[in-house]
């Protein structure tokens, strides 16, 4: 089985990276395309709902939103399943977009109890720190 996969820390690493990225993009992407009036009302779950205090529901951007993390599901799912470059190039993309989308809701955390500012904190750093590990090569550099 040697040379269908590296294997290694850095892999390994890559593996539950991808993983995580795919199951929160597929998940957050069904949910929103599939159901755009409840993933608004109660998103992420668990009791909580972070998007109404941010503005008004707007279907077409729910959906878009939902397309948009289906798509970076894909990727991820790809890059998990062929290797190579891949997992590079799916991390550069989820790195821009968990870059840009947690620097907005770091300015918007006014809106929500301590509770909610923590957890956000936490769910946005956690998908970027797992897009970096992705982007950063290994030790050879060819991982």
């Amino acid at each position: 089985m040697t040379g269908l996969r590296p294997a290694g820390p850095k892999a390994t690493a890559d593996r539950v990276c991808l993983v995580l990225l795919a199951l929160v993009a597929l998940g957050t992407g069904g949910w929103a395309y599939l159901a755009p009036a409840r993933w608004y009302g109660s998103f992420p779950g668990l009791g909580l709902s972070w998007l109404p205090p941010l503005g008004p529901y707007n279907e077409h951007l729910a959906k878009d939103t939902g397309a948009m993390f289906l798509a970076l599901g894909v990727l991820a799912v790809l890059a998990l399943l062929r290797g190579g470059v891949l997992p590079r190039v799916a991390g550069a993309a989820w790195l821009v977009f968990n870059v840009l989308h947690g620097g907005y809701h770091l300015t918007m955390l006014h809106v929500y109890g301590p509770l909610d500012q923590v957890l956000n904190v936490v769910a946005l750093g956690l998908l970027a720190a797992a897009s970096v590990v992705l982007v950063v090569p290994g030790r050879s550099g060819g991982d």
